[in-house]
Protein backbone atom coordinates (compact mmCIF):
# COMPACT_ATOMS: atom_id res chain seq x y z
CA UNK A 1 0.00 0.00 0.00
CA UNK A 2 2.74 2.53 1.12
CA UNK A 3 4.39 1.66 -2.29
CA UNK A 4 1.46 2.02 -4.49
CA UNK A 5 0.97 5.26 -2.77
CA UNK A 6 4.38 6.42 -3.20
CA UNK A 7 4.16 5.76 -7.25
CA UNK A 8 1.21 7.77 -7.11
CA UNK A 9 2.06 10.76 -5.36
CA UNK A 10 5.79 10.22 -8.11
CA UNK A 11 3.07 10.53 -10.62
CA UNK A 12 1.27 13.18 -9.74
CA UNK A 13 4.18 15.48 -9.26
CA UNK A 14 5.74 14.05 -12.68
CA UNK A 15 2.58 15.24 -14.68
CA UNK A 16 2.78 18.40 -12.66
CA UNK A 17 6.09 19.17 -13.85
CA UNK A 18 5.94 18.03 -17.32
CA UNK A 19 2.69 20.03 -18.15
CA UNK A 20 3.60 23.46 -17.78
CA UNK A 21 6.55 23.10 -19.93
CA UNK A 22 4.67 20.94 -22.71
CA UNK A 23 2.05 23.90 -22.43
CA UNK A 24 4.09 26.85 -22.26
CA UNK A 25 5.41 25.65 -26.10
CA UNK A 26 1.78 26.11 -26.92
CA UNK A 27 0.29 29.16 -28.78
CA UNK A 28 -2.49 30.60 -26.79
CA UNK A 29 -4.66 30.86 -29.77
CA UNK A 30 -4.70 29.43 -33.64
CA UNK A 31 -4.70 31.39 -36.94
CA UNK A 32 -7.37 29.78 -38.93
CA UNK A 33 -7.81 30.30 -42.96
CA UNK A 34 -11.06 30.77 -44.13
CA UNK A 35 -12.45 31.44 -47.43
CA UNK A 36 -13.73 34.99 -47.62
CA UNK A 37 -17.98 34.60 -49.40
CA UNK A 38 -16.51 36.32 -52.66
CA UNK A 39 -14.01 33.66 -52.87
CA UNK A 40 -16.61 30.48 -52.37
CA UNK A 41 -19.37 32.95 -54.85
CA UNK A 42 -16.61 32.34 -57.34
CA UNK A 43 -16.27 28.67 -56.99
CA UNK A 44 -19.87 28.56 -57.14
CA UNK A 45 -20.30 30.56 -60.45
CA UNK A 46 -17.58 29.24 -62.21
CA UNK A 47 -19.03 25.87 -61.59
CA UNK A 48 -22.45 26.85 -62.74
CA UNK A 49 -20.77 27.86 -65.53
CA UNK A 50 -18.63 25.11 -66.62
CA UNK A 51 -21.77 23.01 -66.19
CA UNK A 52 -23.61 25.43 -68.48
CA UNK A 53 -20.89 24.53 -71.18
CA UNK A 54 -21.98 21.12 -71.21
CA UNK A 55 -25.75 21.81 -71.18
CA UNK A 56 -26.59 20.98 -67.78
CA UNK A 57 -28.52 22.66 -64.97
CA UNK A 58 -26.93 21.95 -61.67
CA UNK A 59 -26.73 23.00 -58.21
CA UNK A 60 -23.82 23.76 -56.41
CA UNK A 61 -23.30 24.28 -52.60
CA UNK A 62 -19.53 25.54 -51.34
CA UNK A 63 -18.95 24.46 -47.65
CA UNK A 64 -16.88 25.91 -45.13
CA UNK A 65 -13.92 24.23 -43.11
CA UNK A 66 -16.30 23.31 -40.98
CA UNK A 67 -19.14 22.04 -43.75
CA UNK A 68 -21.34 24.91 -43.22
CA UNK A 69 -23.02 25.85 -46.22
CA UNK A 70 -21.47 29.20 -47.08
CA UNK A 71 -23.34 29.63 -50.95
CA UNK A 72 -25.73 27.52 -52.29
CA UNK A 73 -26.66 28.29 -55.78
CA UNK A 74 -29.11 26.24 -57.83
CA UNK A 75 -29.86 27.20 -61.71
CA UNK A 76 -33.13 27.99 -63.16
CA UNK A 77 -33.82 24.25 -64.25
CA UNK A 78 -31.81 22.07 -61.87
CA UNK A 79 -33.87 20.21 -59.51
CA UNK A 80 -34.64 20.36 -55.96
CA UNK A 81 -33.45 17.39 -55.16
CA UNK A 82 -29.89 18.76 -56.23
CA UNK A 83 -29.67 21.24 -53.10
CA UNK A 84 -29.23 18.46 -50.46
CA UNK A 85 -26.79 16.22 -52.59
CA UNK A 86 -24.43 19.03 -53.81
CA UNK A 87 -24.39 19.66 -49.69
CA UNK A 88 -23.57 16.17 -49.36
CA UNK A 89 -20.59 15.64 -51.58
CA UNK A 90 -19.48 19.14 -50.57
CA UNK A 91 -19.64 18.06 -47.05
CA UNK A 92 -17.73 14.59 -48.09
CA UNK A 93 -15.33 16.02 -49.74
CA UNK A 94 -13.90 18.79 -47.05
CA UNK A 95 -14.53 15.66 -44.49
CA UNK A 96 -12.14 13.68 -46.19
CA UNK A 97 -10.18 15.86 -48.14
CA UNK A 98 -10.44 14.03 -51.22
CA UNK A 99 -13.03 13.93 -54.32
CA UNK A 100 -16.11 12.04 -54.04
CA UNK A 101 -15.59 9.87 -56.67
CA UNK A 102 -12.30 8.39 -55.13
CA UNK A 103 -14.62 7.53 -52.18
CA UNK A 104 -17.05 5.52 -54.07
CA UNK A 105 -17.44 1.97 -53.72
CA UNK A 106 -15.28 2.20 -50.95
CA UNK A 107 -18.01 1.83 -47.71
CA UNK A 108 -19.95 -0.97 -48.21
CA UNK A 109 -20.95 -2.47 -45.10
CA UNK A 110 -23.70 -2.11 -43.70
CA UNK A 111 -22.46 -0.05 -40.62
CA UNK A 112 -19.66 1.91 -42.49
CA UNK A 113 -19.04 5.74 -42.77
CA UNK A 114 -21.62 6.08 -45.35
CA UNK A 115 -24.06 6.05 -43.21
CA UNK A 116 -23.21 9.20 -41.41
CA UNK A 117 -25.31 11.78 -42.02
CA UNK A 118 -24.44 14.40 -44.59
CA UNK A 119 -21.77 11.85 -46.14
CA UNK A 120 -22.47 10.72 -49.59
CA UNK A 121 -19.41 8.89 -51.60
CA UNK A 122 -20.44 9.91 -54.87
CA UNK A 123 -18.68 11.54 -57.67
CA UNK A 124 -19.34 15.12 -58.09
CA UNK A 125 -17.65 16.83 -54.89
CA UNK A 126 -13.84 18.11 -54.73
CA UNK A 127 -12.14 19.77 -51.41
CA UNK A 128 -10.60 23.31 -51.75
CA UNK A 129 -7.22 23.46 -50.42
CA UNK A 130 -4.47 25.63 -50.86
CA UNK A 131 -1.09 25.54 -49.43
CA UNK A 132 -1.94 22.31 -47.48
CA UNK A 133 -4.60 24.28 -45.61
CA UNK A 134 -8.28 22.30 -46.16
CA UNK A 135 -10.43 25.73 -46.78
CA UNK A 136 -13.88 23.84 -47.63
CA UNK A 137 -15.47 21.87 -50.30
CA UNK A 138 -17.69 22.28 -53.34
CA UNK A 139 -20.62 20.11 -54.54
CA UNK A 140 -22.13 20.21 -57.70
CA UNK A 141 -25.34 17.96 -58.73
CA UNK A 142 -27.81 17.68 -61.51
CA UNK A 143 -25.79 16.15 -64.61
CA UNK A 144 -26.73 12.95 -66.32
CA UNK A 145 -23.38 11.86 -64.50
CA UNK A 146 -21.28 12.19 -61.27
CA UNK A 147 -18.41 12.39 -63.65
CA UNK A 148 -19.82 15.75 -65.22
CA UNK A 149 -20.79 17.17 -61.68
CA UNK A 150 -16.76 16.39 -60.35
CA UNK A 151 -16.18 17.93 -63.82
CA UNK A 152 -17.32 21.22 -62.85
CA UNK A 153 -16.89 21.10 -58.86
CA UNK A 154 -13.05 21.40 -60.07
CA UNK A 155 -13.66 24.37 -62.78
CA UNK A 156 -15.07 25.78 -59.76
CA UNK A 157 -12.01 25.54 -57.29
CA UNK A 158 -9.52 25.94 -60.49
CA UNK A 159 -10.90 29.63 -60.84
CA UNK A 160 -9.82 30.76 -57.91
CA UNK A 161 -6.90 28.43 -57.05
CA UNK A 162 -3.81 30.48 -58.09
CA UNK A 163 -5.21 33.27 -55.56
CA UNK A 164 -6.13 30.48 -52.97
CA UNK A 165 -2.61 29.64 -53.15
CA UNK A 166 -1.33 33.60 -52.93
CA UNK A 167 -3.60 34.08 -50.29
CA UNK A 168 -2.59 31.59 -47.84
CA UNK A 169 1.25 32.15 -48.29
Amino acid sequence: MRYTRSVFIFLIALVISISPAAFAEQPMTVDIKRMSLETATKIAQAAIAACRKERVQIAVTVVDRGGHAQVVMRDVLAMDLTLPISYQKAYTAMSFNTATSALAGRFTSSVSIAKVDNVLPAAGGVPIAASGTILGGVGVSGAPSGKTDEKCAKAGVEAVQADLEMATM
